[in-house]
């Protein structure tokens, strides 16, 4: 699948099944981040056959099994970090998607001490995402009304549309949509984070989404 049917194709998945995944698909995952390191300037890892990590009491609350491949986010510790984090993260979720690879978005159901991660100098833990072959595909969220989400000054043109319809597609924490996106008269877009647990991972998730819906070439991000 596309980019696009990946989007739309995309569910959050907690049951894993016992099944490998294939060094070429590791390989172009491996290449996308190290592309996203380098552009997000953080230090993204692919950790594989490592079940550890979610072989804890949080993880079995947080209906959690077979996950034995995780991405682990980390990055600069600054106030941009989580945006980032849920920029670029979710870049890897909807290649992984085209890639027939299932994903979850994890903030606290897992063992940190546990977990493989590497942790530079000045560098902190944003957040990791399970990922492998899905034991279901997972099931649609309920979305927010789109009016309820975005703010525009007469008529909504297409691409804005096309832009919030792609947003809306996007994981945010327990589906909470806590974002806003303003059309504003110059033509520019600003996006916001409302208050809600992760936030700002769940605006850099909503923004790539948005970006890909409407076409970096009809705007650009107003701050």
């Amino acid at each position: 699948m596309d980019v696009f049917e990946a989007m739309r194709a995309r569910h959050s998945v907690r049951k894993y099944l016992d099944k490998p995944i294939p060094a070429e698909v590791l390989a172009k995952l491996r290449e996308e981040v190290d592309a996203c390191n380098r552009e997000g300037h953080l230090h993204i890892q692919l950790v594989v056959n490592e079940p550890k990590a979610f072989d804890c009491v949080m993880a079995r609350y947080g209906s959690f099994s077979g996950v034995a491949n995780y991405f682990v986010l980390v990055g600069p510790d600054d106030d941009r970090l989580e945006e980032r984090a849920g920029y670029y993260g979710e870049k890897l979720v909807i290649l992984a998607q085209t890639l027939g690879i299932n994903t979850c978005w994890v903030g606290l159901t897992f063992s940190k001490k546990k977990a493989h991660i590497e942790i530079g100098p000045g560098e902190k833990l944003a957040l990791v995402i399970a990922l492998g072959y899905g034991a279901d595909q997972g099931t649609a969220h309920r979305d927010k009304p789109m009016e309820k989400l975005c703010r525009t000054e007469g008529d909504m043109p297409d691409w804005f549309r096309r832009g919030m319809e792609y947003a809306m597609l996007a994981p945010t924490a327990i589906n909470q949509q806590k974002f806003r996106f303003t059309l504003k008269p110059d033509g520019r877009v600003r996006a916001e984070a409302l208050k809600g647990p992760f936030s700002k991972v769940d605006l850099g998730i909503v923004k790539y989404h948005f970006e890909l819906g409407a076409g970096r070439e009809n705007f650009s991000w107003a701050n």
